[in-house]
């Protein structure tokens, strides 16, 4: 359990860096990271990474695949951990 918890945290924090870069080169005109990618990310655990990217960069907050979508992962990841703590 010790070590999913430092998953957790390292993909958070990965995830919310990872949306800062995309801001910072949206801003600048450059390549930019794929949505999938973005989303992808929040899916593999980062969901609460994303949504304080989003936020704290104001990065896809007017996008609904984002501000739906990403509060909908947190969601269903939180259902799950409830499940699997509650078994």
């Amino acid at each position: 359990m010790e070590l999913f918890g430092w998953y957790l945290l390292a993909i958070n924090v990965v995830t919310f860096a990872v949306y800062g870069i995309d801001k910072f080169k949206a801003k600048r005109g450059m390549w930019r990271i794929k949505e999938a990618t973005l989303l992808g990310l929040a899916v593999a655990g980062g969901s609460i990474g994303a949504i304080l990217g989003m936020y704290l960069f104001r990065h896809k907050t007017k996008k609904p695949a984002f501000t739906v979508g990403v509060p909908l992962i947190i969601l269903a990841q939180a259902a799950v951990l409830f499940y699997l703590t509650n078994m």
